[in-house]
């Protein structure tokens, strides 16, 4: 039955039928790849799933997932940056020392964030939603103020977007123990609140001007303490496309642009192993006119001696050799095209614990070049809005100061700058070296401030620099000792001992 439309349950059932084919297109992408990523409503642990006949299709998504993951999120480098503003470099030009210590302190904030990402279940969830987002072509996440993600397929929300690609409205649908709802409010709905019956419920997110407004509901009723508002810049629920295109909901996955190829390699592989299966078969036929018995044949051991004629007797077989041969030879040809388009034949990276930042970078150069401008929609979808809420919630567990609106802004690098920082340090080993070879060395001691220097590379290469670099107090008496020494080397000891005397008594003296 119907629903209200002015209720979530009813507002979802709109949204499902836009919803429909998009699902059908990914429920077939998911049975050529990994079946457990799509399923069907009312599936459980006990649910049988369909098997497919070959396994490219998997290895092609895990392996394109795995490739993305290490691009999008380098292993214990930040993939963000935090920008400041124009206007407030320009203010700072006139300070000493002043930019080089905001951006070690911004720095420092981004190895704040880096460090969450690491030690919560971030990755995992992450890996996740390249999965379904390369097999299905959507994902949903929601973003766990605890840290981690919880991600959801697309049989479980329906989201409507406004002209530009924005979101406009979501609609998650999950099925929960009547136990996990405020005390009272399944017992007002007719339910038993101490069993374990699964109740629907709706949680309802829209845009409202500069804010995402939220509630949840169960049978048309508003679940007690669940209402709350987002800025549009931070909210914790991200609908993430793979391919968008311009008027559409929804996206579409990378195996949905070569899913022909995958419903070619199924059904001949099919065909193989069906028809290898049958030419397995041993049959041995026995002439029903002649002189030998089939219980002889069917009884004997091995090398046993028995009466009868070799021309009663022949093996089944099936001449089909050179239908397999060309068979093969499809199959082979379709998976050089796969391989191709997953990135199967092409990896620059080797299987080790480390991995080099240029094997890295030109890994991250391969998926641009094949993925065309997947990186664009990731990082504008995905990665900005991921970075904004995360710093959020650090922010209000004050574990990272907040910081003034419009003067930072974060920044994710993709592509070829896949690392961040790295092109900030070839540019300055790039500069350093412009000026020796140009002016010589002695120019850079001259026109460059190496403490600066040296900051910014640290900041490069995100590096803590506290307790690291020596302080002006420091440097300034180190130099006074060196002083000091070379004089001593020059006159002896004996000369600097007759010039303190000397300076002692030239000294006057301090009378009552």
């Amino acid at each position: 039955m119907a629903a209200s439309p002015n209720t979530a349950q009813g507002r979802y059932q709109q949204l499902a039928k836009t919803r429909s084919p998009y699902l059908k297109r990914a429920e077939d992408c998911a049975k050529l790849t990994i079946p457990s990523l799509h399923v069907a409503e009312g599936f459980n642990g006990g649910t049988a799933l369909h098997t497919p006949f070959q396994g490219m299709g998997a290895r092609g998504v895990n392996n394109l997932a795995s490739k993305l993951i290490l691009a999008l999120m380098p292993p214990n480098q930040p993939f963000f940056r935090l920008m400041l503003d124009d206007t407030v470099v320009e203010e700072m030009a006139g300070s000493k020392d002043l930019r080089s210590e905001v951006e070690k302190a911004l720095g420092d904030m981004e190895r704040t964030v880096q460090t969450e990402i690491e030690t919560t279940a971030t990755r995992p969830g992450v890996f996740e939603v390249l999965k379904l987002l390369i097999t299905t072509g959507n994902a949903l996440v929601y973003m766990l103020p605890e840290g981690g993600l919880k991600v959801y397929r697309l049989s479980q929300y329906a989201v409507k977007r406004d002209p530009n690609g924005e979101t406009k409205e979501v609609i998650l649908h999950e099925k929960v123990a009547s136990d996990a709802f405020p005390k009272g409010f399944a017992k007002a709905l007719g339910a038993n609140e101490t069993s374990d019956a699964l109740l629907d419920l709706y949680t309802w997110v829209r845009r409202e001007g500069e804010f995402y407004s939220v509630h949840q509901e169960c049978k048309g009723k508003i679940v007690p303490g669940t209402k709350g508002r987002w800025p549009v810049e931070r909210p914790p629920f991200l609908a993430l496309r793979w391919i968008k295109i311009d008027g559409e909901d929804y996206g579409r996955g990378h195996v949905d642009e070569y899913i022909g190829d995958l419903r070619s390699l199924e059904a001949l592989t099919q065909a193989i192993v069906e028809g290898s299966a049958a030419a397995a078969r041993g049959l041995i036929l026995v002439d029903p006119n002649g002189s030998t018995d089939e219980r002889v044949i069917a009884e004997s051991d091995n090398w046993a001696v028995q009466i009868g004629k070799a021309d009663d007797i022949s093996v089944l077989k099936i001449e089909k050799h050179y239908d397999f041969k060309t068979t093969l030879e499809t199959i082979q040809l379709i998976q050089q095209r796969l391989a191709q388009a997953f990135l199967l034949t092409s990896s620059v990276t080797r299987d080790a614990e480390r991995v080099t930042a240029e094997e890295i970078r030109l890994m991250a150069g391969e998926l641009e070049d094949a993925l065309g401008g997947v990186y664009s929609v990731l990082s504008q979808e995905f990665q900005l809005p991921f970075v904004r809420r995360l710093m959020f919630q650090l922010e209000e567990a004050g574990r990272i100061p907040p910081l003034p609106t419009g003067t930072v802004r974060p920044s994710i690098v993709t592509g070829m700058e896949a690392l961040g920082r790295g092109h900030d340090l070839n540019r300055l080993l790039t500069f350093a070296r412009l000026v020796k070879e140009t002016l010589g060395p002695e120019a850079i001691m001259r026109n460059v401030k190496e403490a600066d220097l040296l900051k910014r590379f640290g900041v490069a290469l995100s590096i803590p620099l506290d307790g690291l670099l020596k302080t002006d107090e420091e440097r300034a008496q180190e130099n006074q000792q060196a002083q000091q020494q070379a004089l001593i080397q020059s006159l002896g000891p004996e000369a600097m001992r007759q010039q303190g005397q000397a300076q002692q008594q030239q000294e006057p003296t301090s009378g009552p």
